[in-house]
């Protein structure tokens, strides 16, 4: 028997077909969020048990009269509602970064020269040296483009001082009240210091502490620079969209930091050629 699929497709309800593709987008998104969580496995028993209920649902409305598998219906439901709030509670700080990136409108606008930039780079590569050779703890966070959330830096002090490597040492002098937290940087400004960062979930180094962890979870929410020179070792580690280097050189860092900044040799050069683009698009309106 041959199966016409024009026909069946005929009388498939525009609703059934709405339905199908809300239920595929939520579990497209599903999946996407918790590939980048790392966590499959979550999803994994999330669906289970929305998989279990389903088919106790169907066993049962398949004998009505009969009246089969009430306690598991009614447990299964319950269960379902489970694993939602406790996804909800787990993955609470990443609901709530997705939602004040929704509701917030970004006003960050910061008018910083390219030489003001190096100058900023020096600054804070000599800060770091100065520490590392000193075993002083420090965190400090590149945001170029004001991702990090008005929430984030109320934690702390804000200060909107030009940034220097006395001022960031001073910070993270161990007798000074801010040294504990992050030190929040935009251009060549210091925005805030001593801010509070949510920590990464995933299993790192045992030998990397609470700033390793805070710098790893803020990169993994945010498209920022951390670096981290480490109090017990005086190790420069830098990390970017949760990824970690350790041992880094004087050199290393100064990539890192440009990069961050947009003036490495590669950015600018990118910068200049789409400077050019846009030049001839607008000289081509006037033929």
């Amino acid at each position: 028997m041959d199966y016409n699929f024009v026909e069946f497709a005929k009388h498939i309800s525009p609703f059934a077909a709405i339905d199908a593709v809300i239920v595929a987008v939520v579990l497209v998104v599903m999946l996407l969020f918790f590939i980048y969580k790392r966590n499959v496995k979550v999803l994994c028993l999330l669906l289970l048990g929305c998989i279990l209920e389903i088919a106790v649902q169907t066993l049962s409305a398949y004998y009505p009269d009969q009246h089969i598998l009430e306690v598991a219906k009614y447990v299964m439901h319950y269960v379902v509602i489970f694993d939602i709030v406790c996804s909800c509670v787990v993955y609470q700080n990443d609901f709530k970064n997705i939602f004040q990136k929704v509701s917030s409108q970004r006003q960050f606008e910061v008018h910083t020269s390219d030489d003001e930039l190096r100058e900023a780079t020096a600054e804070i590569l000599t800060a770091c040296q100065d520490m590392s050779k000193q075993d002083v703890g420090a965190i400090i966070i590149i945001d170029s483009v004001g991702d990090i959330h008005e929430n984030i830096l109320d934690t702390g002090t804000r200060l909107g001082a030009t940034l220097s490597a006395p001022l960031l040492e001073s910070i993270f002098n161990t007798k000074a009240p801010l040294h504990d937290g992050a030190v929040i940087v935009r251009g060549n400004k210091i925005v805030a210091a001593g801010c509070f960062l949510t920590l990464t979930q995933r299993n790192v180094n045992k030998e990397m502490g609470t700033r390793h962890r805070a710098a790893i979870g803020v990169t993994e929410e945010t498209d920022v620079l951390s670096i981290v020179v480490s109090e017990e070792t005086g190790i420069i580690s830098v990390v970017k969209h949760g990824e970690i280097k350790r041992y880094m050189t004087m050199d290393k860092l100064k990539d890192e930091i440009e990069e961050a900044y947009g003036i490495s040799p590669t950015a600018i050069a990118m910068r200049e050629a789409n400077n050019r683009k846009k030049k001839k698009r607008k000289s081509g309106r006037f033929y």
